[in-house]
């Protein structure tokens, strides 16, 4: 049973013995709750956070948060124009670890709900962008995980395997993975700071004077590492709306090398979550996780069906975006030996699930039964995964073999070499009007497969 926030308040006494709990209220944002947290107001006037983890698991995250949080010295804050908790006292609770810290006031934004142009896509790329300039001594002196690009790739892999292990994976996102896995100019890049998965519901808002939205701190820090700065950035792919700007800005702020496939990457490690999820629920013998990931796995894949994993030369200036990187995990471990294949559950939402698939439902229903339910649609304008299509690498002889295998219902995807079969429709025709609309629809329903479920208390 969830602690009553008078429980809460005695934690903060315990961790904070010096102190006077004057008033105490509940925080809830609607989460499945991985922690019982509370804000309390001490009588010197500050207000704290407490959290306190429901299962070991979430007390190994927190763990990891404390140990990033102290990591972030006076001078790496100095350095970052917005704030980061402080960690003002710690505490067991029933063998547990229990957090103290720092309530950074502002709002927050789903990543759904992140609109084009200036404000919140703009302050989010900008933010992310002076994390993952931070140097790397400040994971490496902090003993923090750090991976190479390399290491980010086989971590990208081993999922896989795992995911296709379980016999469930659907053949057609089998293929465009592993051709992705396949490409090695996709996984040329420079590592970075990385934040391990940040979305915008980890950054708080404040209005500046014209009010335009400015990210005024950070709160999520437990997955800090060196790794693959796409993994910050595979939120855009629930916000189509903002994604170009965001990259644009990204690139604009960042004082790293231009790295042309970021976009791509973020893309696949969004895609990937999925997959995370299946291996989750197979790892903890859950049959209503297993079922939901299949549900999603296969909409996702009639969603892709017509996308080529592999994109040619002809990449466009906003997909060649710039900046910094980071590694693809879903967690808040950034490890080298073994890839974390755990989802963190209080990031997945029910209710949003079942709304996802409900409208898949829909939409099923209206392509059988519409007009024009056998005309192709043409997806070349949608903002999905592509890649630049280069030499191969490997990614399993069993996906090999699948990355080359002619699907006749996947409207000619591109074999591992970047070739076409015969229903190649070329991706240069003029979108109709009804085809855009159809496209326009895709991208609600890859915003909502794609969403990643939030929660940080």
């Amino acid at each position: 049973m969830a602690r009553s926030p008078l429980t809460l308040a005695a934690t903060v006494t315990s961790a904070l013995p010096r102190v006077v709990v004057t008033g105490v209220g509940s925080l809830s944002e609607g989460t499945s709750g991985r922690y019982d947290s509370a804000i309390a107001e001490l009588d010197d006037g500050r207000r704290v956070v407490v959290r306190v983890p429901v299962d070991d698991g979430a007390d190994a995250d927190l763990v990891a948060e404390a140990r990033a949080l102290h990591s972030l010295t006076a001078g790496v804050r100095g350095v970052l124009p917005f704030g980061a908790p402080d960690v003002l006292g710690e505490t067991r609770v029933d063998g547990r670890l229990a957090l103290v810290q720092t309530l950074l006031p502002g709002y927050r934004v789903d990543a759904a709900h992140v609109p084009a142009g200036r404000g919140i896509a703009t302050a989010l790329a900008t933010a992310t962008a002076q994390v993952h300039d931070l140097p790397v001594t400040v994971v490496r002196d902090a003993g923090l995980p750090m991976l190479t690009a390399d290491e980010v790739r086989a971590d990208a892999e081993r999922l896989l395997d795992a995911a296709e292990a379980t016999g469930l994976l659907p053949f057609g996102l089998l293929r465009r993975w592993s051709t992705a896995l396949g490409s090695d100019p996709l996984w040329r890049f420079e590592t970075t700071v990385v934040l391990g998965g940040v979305d915008p519901a980890s950054f708080v808002f404040e209005d500046d004077a014209d009010g335009v939205p400015q990210v005024t701190g950070l709160l999520t820090w437990g997955g800090l590492g060196v790794g693959d700065p796409a993994i910050d950035l595979r939120w855009t792919a629930s916000a189509p709306a903002a994604r170009d700007d965001v990259f644009d800005t990204y690139a604009r702020a960042s004082h790293r090398a231009p790295d042309a496939q970021i976009a791509e990457r973020a893309r696949l490690h969004a895609e990937l979550e999925f997959a995370r999820w299946l291996v989750h629920g197979q790892t903890v013998g859950s049959e209503e996780i297993v079922a939901d990931a299949i549900a999603l796995l296969t909409a996702l894949d009639d969603t892709m069906r017509d996308q080529p994993a592999v994109a040619h030369e002809s990449t466009t200036a906003d997909d060649a975006i710039a900046a910094s990187e980071r590694l693809p995990l879903g967690g808040s471990a950034l490890g080298t030996a073994a890839i974390d294949t755990s989802m963190h559950t209080d990031t997945f939402d029910p209710e949003t699930l079942a709304g996802f698939l409900a409208d898949e439902e829909a939409r099923a229903a209206d392509r059988e039964s519409g007009p024009d339910a056998t005309v192709p649609i043409d997806l070349s304008e949608w903002s999905g995964l592509t890649f630049d299509d280069g030499a191969s690498g490997t990614a399993g002889s069993a996906r090999e073999g699948a990355a080359v295998t002619e699907d006749a219902g996947a409207g000619g995807a591109p074999a591992r070499d970047g070739s076409r079969d015969g229903a190649d429709r070329g991706g240069d025709e003029q979108v109709t009007a009804d085809a855009a609309e159809r496209d326009a629809e895709l991208d609600t329903a890859a915003r909502n497969a794609l969403r990643r479920w939030t929660g940080t208390v």
